[in-house]
């Protein structure tokens, strides 16, 4: 007995254990059956599989295409090669569809990042009399930590440290959105507190139930030395006055952003004088951990603030201290983001 036969489809189900791929195949073909005692005993079958050109380039990567022969079968192997071949070639496309995505995402994390880095300050503030630095280091491809320095009126300078929780690209979002309103916003207030206020304010309806911002916003008067601040629940810088003589924490009471409606944030003042310096960071250095889960801890922060050598940079001495801490071997699980400003002393 012979037949004639054709079929098309395409492969949107899983189908031998292969995931859907979107293949679309199409079949002509000719089965010839022996028929013996009636029942069939023997049978050969030629096919054609026409898959269109662009279908036909992934399959011949994939191993190669049988376009038509004859195969056999009987009832103790009713398999056929071909069907193996367009097992293996369905996987085939399905490994190059994955790491075509995979690819896909990384270069669009790549773009976010260097849009992320063009929201990052370009140089640090050059103010007579004041010395900065700072250091940068996100977790992933995109983070949620940031930094901006801000030139205020009357000489006055703006300086931000915030954290956007979560990872990636979700929180490289909020915080894109955070620095932008607290940029419009401090030009035309002089109250850190009432800054904070009003971004939580417009943050708050978009802002997804399981996020929130950190952020810690100063202004700083050169001159006098004056640093007004406000504090939307992020960590705790630290002043250090000169020779190490004490270490303070600039504390003030706030929420974070967008995580209640209608907040204050409770503002405060600290005078810095000649030989005094501040550290703003985020939580991805005290969270940092050694090899035994020794966190790094806002204690050992302290204690290293104040025996800090005057004459080298604190971020870099803290970012040798935290290497050696954590080892060869660890895996930056946060963002971590230092920033110091220290006044200079006067000449003599």
């Amino acid at each position: 007995m012979a037949y004639r036969w054709s079929t098309r489809g395409t492969h949107l189900g899983e189908w031998l254990g292969i995931p859907p791929t979107g293949y679309h195949m199409a079949a002509t073909g000719i089965t010839v059956f022996r028929i013996a005692g009636g029942k069939v005993v023997e049978g050969w079958t030629s096919m054609d599989l026409s898959p269109t050109d662009e279908e036909l380039r992934w399959l011949t990567e994939g191993g190669g295409w049988p376009r038509s022969g004859d195969t056999v079968s009987t009832e103790r192997d009713p398999a056929t090669p071909n069907w193996d071949v367009l097992t293996r070639n369905l996987t085939w496309r399905l490994r190059v569809a994955e790491a075509q995505e995979r690819e896909r995402i990384e270069q669009e994390l790549k773009v976010a990042r260097r849009t992320q880095e063009e929201l990052l300050p370009k140089a640090l503030p050059d103010l007579h009399g004041w010395k900065f630095a700072h250091y940068y280091q996100p977790a992933r491809e995109v983070g949620g930590d940031f930094y901006d320095f801000l030139d205020l009126e009357d000489g006055r300078l703006g300086l931000v440290v915030g954290d956007a929780t979560s990872k990636g690209m979700p929180a490289a979002l909020v915080m894109a959105a955070a620095r932008s309103m607290i940029r419009a916003l401090a030009q035309s207030l002089s109250s850190p507190g009432e800054t904070l206020k009003r971004v939580n304010a417009a943050l708050y309806p978009d802002t997804p139930s399981d996020m929130f911002v950190t952020c810690f916003y100063a202004i700083l008067q050169p001159d006098s030395g004056r640093l007004l601040y406000a504090n939307a629940g992020h960590d705790l810088p630290y002043i250090r006055r000169r020779g190490g003589e004490d270490t303070q924490e600039l504390r003030a009471r706030g929420m974070p952003l967008g995580m209640m409606p209608e907040m204050s944030y409770e503002e405060k003042e600290a005078t810095l004088r000649e030989g005094d310096s501040v550290l703003f960071y985020s939580d991805g250095l005290v969270e940092a951990h050694d090899p035994h889960y020794e966190m790094f801890g806002f204690p050992r922060l302290r204690r290293l603030v104040a025996e800090h050598d005057e004459e080298r940079l604190l971020v870099e001495f803290l970012i040798d201290e935290l290497s050696s801490f954590v080892g060869e071997d660890w895996e930056q699980e946060d963002d971590i983001t230092l920033v110091t400003l220290r006044r200079s002393m006067a000449r003599s």
